[in-house]
C-alpha cells in the first residue's frame, strides 16, 4: 500500500516515490468517494434552497405587489404636490428620500447600427469619437493555428506540457462542487 508524507494536521500531502498505478487507482477511489459526499451535500443544500424558495415564493410575490402599489401611490401623491417640495426639493421620511430632483436624462435608440451610420455620415473622420469599437483577439480561433503562426503574431502558447487532471465525469452539480473546492484549496479540481 502507498505511504504518504503528512503535514502538521496529519493529512496526507503527497505520495512518496515508488507509487504504482494500483496506488493511483486507490487514491482516485478515495477522491471519488469524498467528491461524491461533497456533491451529495451540495445537492442536499440545493434541494433545501428550492424548498425554502417554494415556501416563501407566494409571500415574496405578494410583498412585491404591495410594494409596487405603495410606490405607485406615493409617486402619484408626490407628482401631484410639487409645491410641498419647493425648498427643500427632497425630504427623508422613514429612511426614504422623496421629492423632486433634476432628471439625469438618457440617450436611447432602437437601432445602434443606424445611429452609427448617421454619426459617420454627419461627422466624417471625427465620428470615431462618438462610436465605441472593440478589437480583441479571438483565442478560440487562434488556438487552431500552428505554434509557428502564433509566434509570428506575437502570441505564446502556455501550459502545453502535461498537467494533472482530476475531474469527475458524472456530476450534474459539478460547477457548484468545483466552486466550493476552488475556495477550499488551490489544487485544481
Amino acid at each position: 500500500m502507498i505511504s504518504t508524507n503528512e503535514n502538521a494536521g496529519g493529512r496526507a500531502t503527497e505520495p512518496r516515490s515508488g507509487t504504482t498505478l494500483t496506488d493511483i487507482e486507490l487514491l482516485t477511489k478515495t477522491f471519488a468517494d469524498e467528491h461524491g459526499q461533497l456533491a451529495g451535500i451540495v445537492g442536499d443544500m440545493d434541494a433545501e434552497f428550492e424548498k425554502i424558495k417554494r415556501k416563501y415564493l407566494g409571500a415574496l410575490r405578494a410583498a412585491v405587489g404591495r410594494t409596487a402599489k405603495a410606490k405607485l401611490t406615493l409617486h402619484t401623491a408626490i407628482a401631484g404636490s410639487p409645491a410641498l417640495f419647493d425648498k427643500p426639493r427632497t425630504q427623508i421620511f422613514h429612511g426614504v428620500k422623496v421629492g423632486f430632483q433634476k432628471g439625469k436624462g438618457g440617450i436611447e435608440f432602437a437601432d445602434a447600427d443606424k445611429v452609427c451610420a448617421l454619426i459617420r455620415k454627419t461627422f466624417g473622420d471625427d465620428a470615431i469619437a462618438y462610436i465605441r469599437t472593440t478589437d480583441a483577439p479571438d483565442k478560440k480561433m487562434l488556438a487552431e493555428l500552428p505554434v509557428n503562426e502564433l509566434k509570428k503574431l506575437g502570441c505564446t502558447v502556455a501550459d502545453t506540457g502535461d498537467v494533472v487532471v482530476i475531474k469527475p465525469t458524472d456530476s450534474e452539480i459539478e460547477k457548484a462542487v468545483a466552486a466550493l473546492l476552488k475556495d477550499a484549496t488551490e489544487v485544481p479540481v
